[in-house]
């Protein structure tokens, strides 16, 4: 792990605080995506959305077998995936929530 000598004011709270600010500041797919693409590694990158691409396919409740063979993502992964989601910070179900409200088609002005 590397020597850290961050300043008392500039705490790794804040620092985390900031880079989730920056994610939410983005408004579209393609900002997003060339935020990602500077920040992260191609390999981190890719780790982010092997992780992402499962957790659909485990909130529906398939074997990581089944997950396995779909997406060719390690059992390992998969299996810590599945673990953060049961037991994790909520963060996976949230994402996964609101994505899929947003994928749903709105009912407003429809009516009966």
């Amino acid at each position: 792990m590397k020597r850290r000598n961050l300043e008392p004011k500039l705490s790794r709270k804040k620092v985390e605080t900031g880079l989730c600010k920056a994610l939410l500041s983005l408004e579209t797919v393609e900002e997003m995506r060339a935020f990602l693409r500077d920040l992260c590694t191609p390999a981190e990158l890719e780790a982010l959305t092997d992780r992402w691409s499962v957790v659909p396919l485990v909130l529906e409740g398939r074997t990581y077998r089944d997950i396995h063979e779909r997406t060719a993502v390690s059992i390992t992964t998969i299996g810590r995936v599945a673990r953060f989601i049961n037991q994790g910070n909520g963060g996976y179900l949230a994402a996964a929530s609101a994505r899929s409200a947003k994928a749903a088609p709105s009912s407003e002005g429809v009516r009966a």
